[in-house]
């Protein structure tokens, strides 16, 4: 309950200092390119009838792919070069050098082999969460106590045993916090994919707002956006307090 409480404290606090800041700077600035927050969560509504909805369902849908196809792969790929020597070995290497190179660069090339459809979103959300997603449960397994696997072993514990009831509870903390950061670039990613051959997303429908000079429909679409991502680290954080019990008792 407290836990509840405390959280709760901490996002009105946020949400309360964001939508000041907000209203403020409309004041201040008195342009109609920056709309009030009263305006624009006045519209929302309308504008959530009229075709929001359509749109962030088809960004919400490539989001989910994308992360889940991601962390399946990276979960696996962390697996592997924690159990085989030698391939961990060759896959640092390849993640060391692809890691820093920019994936919106691979854009271009993307789009001509995967075409314009939801391949290509999906394709470059998981290029550039894979990588950290890979390194970040690779050193978690790393970072697992040698004594740990002693004891499970001196119990007889088979390679299936001390997957379910060491390795894997050990790296899902580590899991979840790349997902936070994971989440916030997938978003980042798709509005930019999403602005190239497409008519349906949430990049595409705040781009189109702006062109238009809809400027209260494209700031309801980044709130709403927004908020789709909030509501993604609430539900990290419940799965955390799930799956993580232990850690936080």
């Amino acid at each position: 309950m407290k836990r509840t409480k405390r959280l709760l404290g901490r996002i009105f606090m946020g949400a309360l200092l964001l939508n000041v800041l907000w209203f403020l700077a409309a004041i201040l600035l008195d342009t109609p390119a920056l709309v009030d927050p009263v305006t624009v969560y006045g519209q929302i509504g309308r504008v959530w009838q009229q075709s929001m909805s359509l749109h962030l369902l088809a960004s919400l849908r490539r989001i989910i792919i994308g992360i889940a196809i991601a962390l399946l792969l990276g979960l696996v790929m962390a697996l592997a070069m924690y159990r085989y020597r030698s391939f961990g070995q060759v896959m640092d290497s390849f993640v060391y050098f692809c890691y820093p190179v920019p994936k919106l660069a691979l854009l271009p090339v993307i789009m001509l082999l995967a075409g314009l459809g939801d391949a290509t979103k999906i394709i470059m959300i998981v290029l550039i969460i894979i990588f950290q997603i890979i390194i970040n449960l690779r050193d978690s397994l790393r970072n697992i106590p040698k004594e740990s696997f002693l004891v499970l072993t001196s119990l007889g514990a088979t390679h299936r045993q001390l997957l379910r009831h060491l390795l894997l509870p050990a790296i899902t903390p580590e899991a979840l916090s790349t997902l936070r950061v994971a989440i916030g670039t997938a978003i980042s990613v798709l509005f930019v994919t999403e602005t190239y051959g497409t008519d349906r997303g949430m990049g595409f429908f705040i781009v189109d707002a702006w062109m238009r000079i809809s400027y209260t429909e494209m700031y309801a679409g980044i709130v709403v956006l927004g908020m789709s991502g909030f509501f993604f680290f609430l539900l990290i954080d419940m799965l955390e307090a799930k799956l993580c019990r232990w850690r936080n008792s």
